[in-house]
């Protein structure tokens, strides 16, 4: 799986949200920035990430995946 799939997933998942990718190959990097994150624990920001990307994650299409989840300010 590609990095522009994996960030057209979250964009799909997270309306809004700038998305940017990085990594190599299946062990990718993403910096996701939106106002949903606003008032969101760091651990609840991951988990709106992850769940665009669980079933990629569990089919093994995606192996690793470095997030940072932030808000715009």
């Amino acid at each position: 799986m590609d990095a522009e799939q994996v960030k057209a997933l979250i964009e799909a998942a997270m309306p809004g949200a700038t998305v940017e990718m990085g990594g190599d190959g299946c062990h990718l990097e993403v910096k996701v920035v939106s106002d949903r994150f606003e008032g969101k624990s760091l651990i609840q920001r991951h988990r709106m990430v992850m769940d665009a990307v669980k079933d990629r994650i569990a089919s093994n299409e995606l192996h690793a995946l470095s997030i940072k989840a932030v808000t715009p300010d």
